[in-house]
């Protein structure tokens, strides 16, 4: 429900922009500042993850995320979406990603990859189903209508789904994977139990940073203006909103797919091939000019963007252990998100000027380029986390 109602951010601002006639820059400004403050957020709920557990969190989270959904019902100047949706909504989109991914890598040791792209594949659902929702309700009944049907959704399902979370096996009287007993030296396992400011002190959680940097920065540019760059070919709006649900779907593939292969091969040589990937979608992106080539090029990025985000707090569970977790991708996703949400609005400003979104992607590959070029030297720690 939550990154769903996110990416059809483009369906909604589409609308808005027919009503309005204000700049795409002005309303991609939202949504930066959106995932500024709840990526930037990221850090706090993975700490009071780590601390409460994820229901609490989650809860909190999912009120803050429908109240800031149906407040964008009244918007009617240009700052009401920076007020509604990049602050009100964000505080309470800080509650996904982090507290979920957290909880499910505390779960699993051995086939973690696979268990964090199962849970995943949520996103990737509701990528599908929801922006083709949102283009036929706001068709029907209106946007404003169609934000209060979205943020009603979002109260009701995510303070549902919050009330059976629990915060790890220990805490039902269990063990990781279902096992009988803890298991000693499974790589992630609670012998590796770094705390925050312990890893943070070592050069592989520097490099961990620098390489989802670099791939993150780019990353909300295509689930922000493909719709708009698809409208601008001449294509219709329901088939251009059908190209958000091309990248849930395939990032829905790709979670599974790169989750687990990377339990079998390797975490890291399966994010190098996410990322080389990720670089040929972006690349694709730059020279479609056709329904064809935009549905090819979005299921590329879908794919391997799904990989990616499925492999992040995987790797720094195995690389740091499990105790921490929440905390620690908090910290990661914090840094590299708050500089990623200016990614739709730099995409927006050149559109403004170039009136093309060509030099975007150009550079949105080169930073995937650069990412994969500092993974080979991006090793889990050699020495045992300091003693409490």
């Amino acid at each position: 429900m939550a990154y769903g109602a996110q990416y059809s951010f483009g369906v909604f601002l589409a609308a808005m922009l027919d009503e309005f006639g204000w700049s795409r820059a002005s309303l991609s400004g939202a949504f930066s500042l959106y995932a500024f403050v709840y990526t930037g957020l990221a850090l706090v709920t993975g700490h009071l993850t780590d601390r409460w557990g994820p229901r609490a969190v989650i809860a909190i989270g999912g009120a803050f995320l429908g109240a800031g959904w149906i407040a964008m019902s009244g918007v009617r100047e240009p700052w009401h979406p920076y007020a509604l949706y990049g602050v009100v909504a964000a505080v309470g989109m800080s509650a996904a990603y982090v507290p979920c991914s957290a909880t499910v890598t505390r779960w699993f040791v051995r086939r973690r990859g696979l268990a964090v792209g199962l849970a995943f594949g949520g996103m990737g659902m509701g990528t599908l189903v929801l922006p083709p929702v949102a283009h036929v309700l706001s068709a029907r009944v209106g946007w404003r209508v169609a934000y209060v049907v979205f943020g009603v959704a979002i109260l009701v399902v995510l303070s549902a789904g919050a009330t059976i979370m629990r915060r790890d096996p220990e805490s039902a009287g269990l063990h990781p994977d279902g096992d009988a007993a803890a298991p000693r030296h499974a790589a992630g396992g609670d012998a590796r139990a770094w705390t925050l400011a312990a890893a943070a002190r070592t050069r592989t959680f520097w490099m961990l940073l620098a390489v989802f940097t670099a791939t993150w920065v780019p990353v909300f540019g295509p689930l922000v203006h493909l719709v708009p760059m698809a409208r601008g070919l001449g294509i219709s709006p329901l088939l251009a909103a059908t190209l958000v649900s091309a990248i849930g779907l395939s990032a829905l593939v790709g979670r599974l797919a790169f989750g687990a292969t990377s339990d079998r091969v390797g975490r890291r040589s399966t994010l190098a091939v996410a990322l080389a990937l990720q670089a040929t979608a972006f690349a694709a992106l730059a020279s479609s000019r056709s329904l064809g080539a935009l549905y090819a090029a979005a299921a590329l990025f879908g794919f391997s963007y799904g990989g990616v985000s499925a492999l992040f707090p995987a790797i720094v569970a195995d690389f740091f252990g499990r105790a921490h977790a929440g905390s620690l991708v908090g910290l990661i996703f914090a840094v590299t998100g708050a500089l990623a949400a200016f990614g739709p609005l730099g995409a927006g400003i050149l559109f403004d000027r170039l009136g093309s979104y060509a030099l975007t992607w150009w550079l949105s590959a080169a930073f995937n380029l650069l990412a994969l070029l500092l993974l080979p030297v991006t090793r889990p720690p050699t020495e045992p986390p300091p003693r409490a």
